[in-house]
């Protein structure tokens, strides 16, 4: 009779301790350990990070961080940390935190309109681990270049303005790898054959584009600008393009950020391989990120007999367009009186 009592009296007892462990699980692992009033907060952590890196990231978003060790350590978090960007919710518990912490969120990466590749490789950064510097060494690494094709006078034209999908964390290298197989995506069969039927490859394209999205921020007229530069080369005659010599001032200055609202006659002179009024042909490589409404503009271009134009002061915006010389003075002159009557200098 005794021993069933003892061994009665040793079950409830365990049952105690059974129940007492599980409340204290319960109590570390899965209630809310979240300290943050938003719904959810993103939380960054660097490639190599140890965690105690970690510890301090979750700090200020974190109520009771010994709940959150203990977990971690039960799921071998702590010796096993991943880089990346996190998302964290309101309320979360310590165990759901910890899960969360091992799935890495992609991140949406834009980019249009930038200048130079200096100006990309900063504009990316600003959405990524990898800085401007890494990421300016792996768009220019020679055999990056060679073998996509590029270099690194035209290395820009290979970055098509979108919206892409990147890990935070991503390798320099890996992200290059990737827009180069975004690039040819972009240049399907269609868009090969009519860059061909018109005697230009894909990056002359997006050099010729660059240059129509820099003299026409109109969509709706970029095919006929593209028509103009189109009859240029077909004729042999330089390109003429005011935007070129713009790139050429700011190039040489090393200044993109200047504005430059009006080209004289003089600046016409700088030397420089982008100067397409004193050199045929196209220049080097594009003077600008075209958007791909400029690229098509391209592709399907206009066909007219128009081989002039300049701005229009009837229709702001827009240009007037001649298919000779002297019906262009009379444009051209209707518009320095307009600017100058703006008191429009530099």
């Amino acid at each position: 009779m005794k021993i069933k009592k003892i061994l009665t009296s040793v079950a409830v007892a365990g049952l105690f301790i059974a129940g007492g462990v599980t409340a204290y699980v319960y109590n570390k692992a899965f209630t809310p350990n979240t300290t943050f009033n938003q719904k959810e907060v993103f939380v960054y952590i660097p490639t190599n990070a140890t965690y105690e890196m970690v510890q301090q990231e979750l700090a200020p978003f974190v109520k009771d961080m010994g709940k959150f060790d203990f977990v971690a350590s039960k799921r071998k978090y702590d010796t096993n940390v991943k880089a990346g960007k996190f998302l964290l919710t309101q309320n979360m518990t310590s165990f759901d935190m910890v899960r969360a912490m091992r799935r890495n969120t992609p991140v949406k990466v834009a980019f249009n309109n930038q200048e130079s590749l200096e100006k990309l490789a900063q504009r990316m950064a600003s959405q990524l681990e990898p800085d401007s510097v890494a990421l300016y060494v792996s768009f220019t690494n020679t055999p990056f270049l060679k073998e996509n094709g590029f270099t690194e006078e035209n290395i820009l034209a290979m970055f098509i303005p979108n919206t892409y999908e990147f890990y935070w964390d991503v390798n320099s290298n890996k992200l290059a790898d990737k827009m180069a197989k975004e690039y040819k995506k972009f240049w399907n069969h269609e868009r090969l054959e009519k860059a061909a039927a018109k005697n230009l490859t894909p990056i002359e394209v997006s050099v010729l584009a660059s240059i129509v999205h820099k003299e026409t921020a109109k969509a709706d007229e970029r095919a006929t600008v593209a028509g103009v530069y189109l009859n240029r080369l077909k004729t042999g005659m330089p390109l003429q393009a005011d935007p070129t010599i713009i790139f050429a001032m700011k190039k040489e200055s090393g200044d993109f950020d200047q504005v430059i609202k009006r080209v004289y006659h003089n600046d016409l002179r700088i030397k420089s391989p982008y100067n397409t009024y004193v050199n045929a042909g196209l220049p080097p490589g594009p003077i600008a990120m075209p958007d791909i409404s400029a690229i098509d503009a391209v592709l399907n271009a206009e066909k007219h007999d128009y081989i002039y134009f300049c701005a229009s002061p009837d229709k702001p915006g827009y240009h007037a367009f001649a298919s000779n010389y002297s019906e262009h003075q009379v444009n051209a002159r209707k518009y320095a009186a307009w600017v100058n009557k703006l008191g429009i200098n530099r």
